[in-house]
This record gives C-alpha cells, sequence and structure tokens, in this order.
C-alpha cells in the first residue's frame, strides 16, 4: 500500500519532467535547422508575397533582423511579377512543397529564397550599399540554356555572348527601355543548371500593369530607397513566395510571421 502511494504520489512529477523533456527535444530539433540555415547571417529581408502560383503582382516588404529578430522597415510596396506567376526556383533553401518548378522561358519568377547579387544600372554610379556595375551596350544576360555562360552577365566584346536575347542596356538596344535603368541581381540557379532558369532580376517596371518575363519590377519611389538601403556586409536575402507556402515555411525558414506584414 505505501509502494502505490508513492507511485501514485510521484505520477504528476514524471507527468512534468516528461512534458519538459518532450519540449527539450523538440526545441532541441528545432535549433540545429535555424543554426544551419544558410541566411542565418542574413541582416536584411526583402520579402514579396503573392496570392497564390498564378498571381502576377504582389506586395514587397523589407526587414532587418536585429537581435535575432526580424523587424518591418517599411510599408508594402506593389510589385508585379512573371506573367505566368511564379513557380520554385533554384535559391538557399532546400526545401520545396506543391508548385510549379521553374524552367527557362516559362514566364515565372523564381520562388524561394535567394541571395542579392550586384546592383546595376545604364548610370556610372548609383547609390546604395551593393556592389555595382555600371552597364555598357555589349553586356548581356545570357539566356541560351547551351551556353556554358548560361545566366551570367557577360560583355560581349570579350566572350562570345552566343545569341542572347537579353541585353542589359535595353535602352540602347530596344527603343529607349528603361526597365534596366535601375535593379539588381535576385541570385537564381547561380551554378547555371541548363534549362532552369536565367536572368532573374529586380528592376523598374513599365507601368504598374506591365508583368515580366520572370523578374520583379517595381516603380522608381520603390527601388531607389530600396537600393539606398541595402548593404552587401548586411548579406541581404530576396524571398518570393506564394501566401500559403509561406504561412507554411515561414517558421521553418525563420523569417517573420506573416500577420506582421499587415
Amino acid at each position: 500500500m505505501f509502494a502505490e502511494r508513492r507511485r501514485i504520489a510521484s505520477f504528476p512529477s514524471l507527468l512534468l519532467a516528461a512534458v519538459l523533456c518532450i519540449a527539450g527535444c523538440v526545441t532541441s530539433s528545432m535549433q540545429p535547422a535555424a543554426r544551419d540555415l544558410p541566411w542565418r547571417h542574413s541582416r536584411q529581408l526583402v520579402l514579396v508575397i503573392i496570392a497564390d502560383w498564378n498571381a502576377d503582382h504582389g506586395r514587397l516588404r523589407t526587414y532587418a533582423r536585429e537581435g535575432g529578430r526580424w523587424h518591418a522597415v517599411n510599408t508594402p510596396q506593389p510589385v508585379t511579377i512573371g506573367h505566368a506567376g511564379a513557380a520554385w526556383g533554384l535559391g538557399l533553401n532546400e526545401t520545396r512543397g506543391d508548385g510549379p518548378i521553374k524552367r527557362e522561358g516559362d514566364g515565372r519568377s523564381a520562388a524561394g529564397v535567394f541571395r542579392i547579387g550586384d546592383a546595376f544600372g545604364y548610370a556610372n554610379h548609383a547609390d546604395t550599399g551593393l556592389a555595382y556595375r555600371a552597364m555598357q551596350s555589349s553586356d548581356y544576360c545570357i539566356d541560351v540554356d547551351g551556353s556554358p555562360r548560361y545566366n551570367r552577365i557577360v560583355d560581349a566584346n570579350a566572350v562570345d555572348a552566343n545569341g542572347s536575347t537579353e541585353p542589359m542596356r535595353r535602352d540602347l538596344h530596344l527603343n529607349g527601355d528603361q526597365r534596366y535603368r535601375l535593379g539588381f541581381v535576385i541570385e537564381h540557379n547561380a551554378a547555371g543548371k541548363r534549362g532552369a532558369g536565367s536572368c532573374i532580376f529586380a528592376h523598374l517596371w513599365q507601368s504598374p500593369t506591365d508583368t515580366t518575363t520572370g523578374c520583379t519590377a517595381m516603380s522608381d519611389a520603390t527601388m531607389n530607397p530600396l537600393l539606398a538601403w541595402l548593404k552587401r556586409e548586411d548579406a541581404p536575402i530576396f524571398v518570393l513566395l506564394p501566401e500559403s507556402e509561406y504561412a507554411r515555411l515561414h517558421a521553418q525558414w525563420d523569417l517573420p510571421e506573416l500577420e506582421t506584414q499587415r
């Protein structure tokens, strides 16, 4: 009888210990994932949320990481994306879910987490903390997937542009087009996997109703302060996802709560 009482009396303690153990196991299993994220040291986030995979527009928000937490920097700004919507790209994230896969010429913007590369434009200089490349008439982004320079910006005076249809000085080649007057590289498919999609940028839009062939486009009023804010030493990342995928993945990917964006 005495032994039975001891067992009954100790049950709450055992239950509490089990709960604490489970909580500790869950916490410890989550910590390595956050610690191992390729963007764990990033302190700037450019986030684009779209309604679904086939949406051709969305909202852009920026966040800064301070003290291990993301804080909103600005109010949501409108952007347009690929005319066919978005598809999973090749970026920093390993996790994917349901949804199309990015392919060359599919008219979809790349979804996922990506490093932000160099800024570029028509002028000799730009107000930005990113590395900046002034584009020349001979600069092309290679969109020919059979080329050894696929998905790279090259000087056609120095190497063969191999039939690329993506001049970086659109103003000189395409009747004064200003869309690449200012922008930055979204590092999708950095390894140049054949057919996986190329030349993914953030750049200026032609109008609020004009979509892209796979980039993210915005107004001068959005681009100018965005470039001025971005700093390469803060290892900025670009994230584009449909609402449902963001809701599913943001905690796993150590990104801001969806509710904080509204």
